[in-house]
């Protein structure tokens, strides 16, 4: 035994000294140079990324998001897309119509070339421009959202599916236009800082949720009838209306997926390299097998398709049925329908992925608490824009940052590499889908449920001292998971946030500053009017600087552009003003607090 155990010790330790030499050179390369990689010899180098840990990250995003795949095709199938049923008022009969159930189905694998295709692309534009290790891919809760209240089941909806698209790409460009001119920007700026931690938090309990629950997780907990939620654990065949009236927590499946956790978190004790990976492997593997209580493909319709897909391994469905389907006839009534799917797509688009991608920022320590933005953020919100309007081309519902991104964040990703890895397996999913749409949501619940363990350490960094900020901030960690949308949280936080502090304005107004709340000293500082740069179209209009800056940027690789900015924020007046945005919890007089 003990020649056993040295000799695999020796096999690591080559395999290690393989990876670091690997690491090395390509680190130090221009490759590595333009993702800021740990020894690239750039100022702004970033010291605990390295490629095998980018690489590993990528995987672990991948493995966490590719329920997307199936899942996404499956809820915009439902819509119909341009199949045409006979029968629209009674959707009893469509579904036993036999050349409409055959469209739908071509639908559906449409939507898996679709989703993959969109999600591979996005993530690599987004990972490349902006350097951030943050994944997108058509967005749950838009998709539903998308199929169920705009477009309908089976097209009894407001507006037909071609408009929808079209819709959904008028609001890629409206986002652009947003974003160029700093409104995106601001929106993001003036949010409160104790806001945007605490919605950090509150997507760490989302995950948690996410993880728990039937449809993407374990199945730990359910629906109930007498409460929101209430333990679970029932086989899925059990379920009744959503609940476990029985043979509660005897699912073998719940139980297979929690020892792939609890396997991932010892894994992870011991700073085990891909721990995540592994635990979702492993689980994965063992739920193949179809004669067994664990199995993804059991012997009915639904575990029949499944497997009868997992049978082709590698094969590539052309899209033949959404690629390009977008409509652009108004008449009939169809105008105000458009332009409220429009402004309802942009509303709940720009809060839900402007939250998520502070938060996955947050995350990775990008955030700079100066001014509270991070590195390329007007170049992030175009780029997710501009994926937006390419996502309905091929057919697609919005596309967004994935909270999923924080499972690579978590194994160490911080380069816009892991998004770049996560995207290549999008892509390669293509033509191997059969495998990555097999995938159970058990494998994966417990690793949201371990990134939420992790996110929601963020916690402590909410202004808790005050009641101002800290009623709001508990209200948008409540309310992101128990709404289930991380957009209608943030509204909640934001609405409770205004309504108290103006109410505390206005006695202190009248008051003449005399009738104080208890600790207004440990308020938060807020305005309207945020410190930090000004947005990039201003900066390229302003005196030519911004060129000029672009110069140097291209001859000396940034050094000197970062030194005339540290030299000109050292020589402005309003830097007593940016100083104020520099801690999370700022003291300071009442009178100056109403500034």
């Amino acid at each position: 035994m003990s020649s056993i155990g040295s000799r695999l010790s020796a096999v690591m330790g080559r395999i290690r000294d393989v990876v670091y030499q690997v690491d090395e050179k390509i680190n130090t390369s221009t490759f590595g140079r333009i993702f800021r990689l740990r020894g690239c010899g750039h100022e702004d180098e970033i010291q605990d990324a390295t490629f095998s840990r980018e690489f590993r990250a990528g995987l672990t995003t991948f493995a966490t998001m590719s329920y997307i795949i199936a899942v996404n095709a499956h809820i915009l199938a439902d819509t119909g897309a341009n199949c045409v049923c006979k029968n629209q008022t009674d959707l009893g009969l469509c579904s036993n119509e036999t050349e409409y159930l055959i469209c739908q189905n071509e639908v559906r694998r449409d939507l898996v070339t679709a989703t993959a295709a969109v999600a591979g692309f996005s993530s690599i534009l987004f990972g490349f421009l902006t350097n951030l290790p943050v994944a997108l891919a058509p967005g749950m809760g838009l998709n539903a959202y998308f199929t169920y209240q705009v477009v309908g089941v089976r097209g009894t909806g407001s507006i037909p599916y071609g408009l929808a698209l079209t819709a959904v790409f008028v609001e890629g460009f409206i986002f652009i236009l947003l974003a160029i001119t700093g409104m995106r920007h601001w929106l993001v700026k003036i949010v409160p800082g104790t806001l945007k931690t605490a919605s950090g938090v509150g997507i760490g309990l989302f995950l948690t949720l996410v993880g728990m629950s039937y449809g993407n997780g374990i199945g730990l907990v359910t629906g109930s009838v007498s409460t929101p939620l209430t333990i679970g654990g029932c086989p899925p065949e059990d379920l009744y209306r959503g609940e476990c009236p029985n043979n509660i927590m005897q699912s073998h499946k719940m139980w297979l997926g929690i020892f792939g956790g609890l396997l991932t978190a010892w894994l992870m004790a011991f700073r085990v390299k891909s721990a995540i990976i592994i635990g979702i492997a492993i689980v994965s593997i063992l739920s193949w097998p179809r004669n067994t209580s664990l199995t993804y493909f059991p012997h009915t319709d639904e575990g029949d398709s499944r497997f009868e897909f997992f049978r082709k391994i590698a094969d590539f469905h052309p899209i033949q049925h959404t690629l390009g389907a977008q409509e652009w006839d108004l008449s009939g009534g169809n105008g105000a329908k458009f332009a409220i799917a429009v402004f309802t797509f942009l509303y709940v688009d720009i809060i839900d992925c402007t939250a998520t991608l502070y938060s996955m920022a947050r995350f990775c320590n990008k955030v700079d608490e100066k001014d509270g933005d991070f590195p390329r953020s007007t170049l992030a919100y175009c780029t997710d824009a501009a994926c937006i309007s390419f996502g309905s081309l091929l057919g697609c519902s919005p596309v967004t940052v994935f909270v999923e991104s924080g499972a690579g964040i978590a194994e160490g990703g911080r380069t816009g590499l892991t998004a770049i890895i996560t995207g290549i397996c999008f892509l390669v999913s293509i033509f191997f889908a059969p495998i990555f749409a097999s995938i159970p949501p058990w494998a994966t619940g417990c690793t949201l449920i371990l990134v939420g363990c992790l996110m929601i350490r963020q916690v402590v960094a909410v202004n808790w001292g005050y009641i101002g900020d800290a009623l709001p901030s508990f209200v948008t960690i409540c309310f992101i998971p128990f709404s289930y949308s991380v957009a209608y949280g943030l509204i909640a936080g934001i609405f409770v946030y205004t309504v108290i502090n103006s109410l505390i304005w206005i006695v202190m107004f009248v008051s003449g500053g005399e009738l104080e709340p208890w600790e207004y000293n440990r308020k938060e500082y807020w305005t309207w009017k945020p410190a930090g740069r000004k947005p990039w179209l201003f900066r390229v209009f302003t005196k030519g600087q911004y060129w000029a800056e672009e110069r140097l940027h291209l001859k000396k690789d940034g050094s000197d552009v970062r030194s005339i900015q540290r030299q000109s924020a050292t020589e402005s007046e309003e830097k007593p003003l940016e100083d104020r945005f520099s801690a999370a919890s700022v003291s300071m007089p009442p009178r100056a607090a109403l500034l």
